[in-house]
């Protein structure tokens, strides 16, 4: 009886994440260093859907909808820090590492181009990347507003050596990590969770939040050296009655 009414009082925070950094930031070519996650790797939440972000390139090949953004984004920040330029080479992916350049080609008409993802997008359906400007012009996606392109992960540009080559990423998978298995407006009911949690499994913490002005005691259980880790007891709490659990990053 008493997990049935723990898991009843559970109510799963999802809120929209914004992925921005702060402006004026040089622009990201290489990736992380080593043991430490950047905020735009972790998974994030938009318009309900979750995305995890992938922890390498490597393999990637994407076909689908391109589109392009302009002149109302130009100037603002994106989810890497930087300002975005429409008139530079960058791109906006869901879920590929911010820094990676891709080659997207024009299905229709066999044009090439080099991006660097910078940013977070598009979320329409159906649609797998958004171009800059230019790019988009690059590839004659800009006069008629999307295309079919097909889009392969190159990788890190590789500053130090001569011509266009690319390197793999370092790991993404280390760092400190939790698993967030409800969330409360009433302290009382999120201590007796926490409580619950520690009795069970051995460690938990109750953390607030303030999401659009209310504040929310957040119960997370368990603390991970490793996103892998943290995602693999995230099903472990969803198959032992905690359904909306899952993995946030304690930095």
């Amino acid at each position: 009886m008493r997990r049935i009414f723990f898991s009843i009082l559970i109510t799963i925070l999802c809120s929209t994440l914004l992925l921005s950094g702060c402006g004026g930031k040089k622009p990201s070519t290489q990736p992380p260093s080593e043991g430490k996650v950047k905020p735009s790797q972790k998974p994030y939440t938009v318009m309900g859907k979750r995305y995890e972000p992938l922890k390498s390139h490597v393999g990637f090949v994407q076909e689908g909808i391109a589109s392009w953004y302009g002149p109302d984004f130009h100037g603002k920040k994106t989810s890497s820090g930087e300002v975005y330029d429409m008139h530079a080479m960058t791109a906006a992916h869901k879920t590929l590492p911010l820094g990676v350049y891709v080659k997207v080609r024009n299905r229709d008409t066999g044009a090439e181009a080099i991006v660097r993802v910078n940013d977070r997008g598009p979320f329409v359906k159906n649609r797998v990347i958004d171009l800059s400007l230019t790019a988009a012009k690059k590839l004659g996606v800009d006069k008629a507003g999307t295309a079919p392109v097909r889009i392969e992960a190159l990788g890190y540009r590789a500053t130090d050596k001569p011509g266009q080559e690319y390197r793999e990423p370092e790991s993404y998978d280390s760092g400190n990590y939790s698993v967030q298995v409800g969330a409360f407006k009433d302290q009382e009911n999120a201590k007796r969770l926490a409580a619950e949690i520690q009795r069970r499994y051995g460690y938990s913490e109750v953390r607030p939040a303030t999401v659009n002005g209310d504040l929310f005691y957040r119960v997370h259980a368990g603390k991970y050296h490793s996103l892998k880790a943290a995602e693999d007891a995230e099903k472990n709490y969803i198959d032992d009655g905690f359904p909306g659990s899952f993995t946030v990053s304690l930095d």
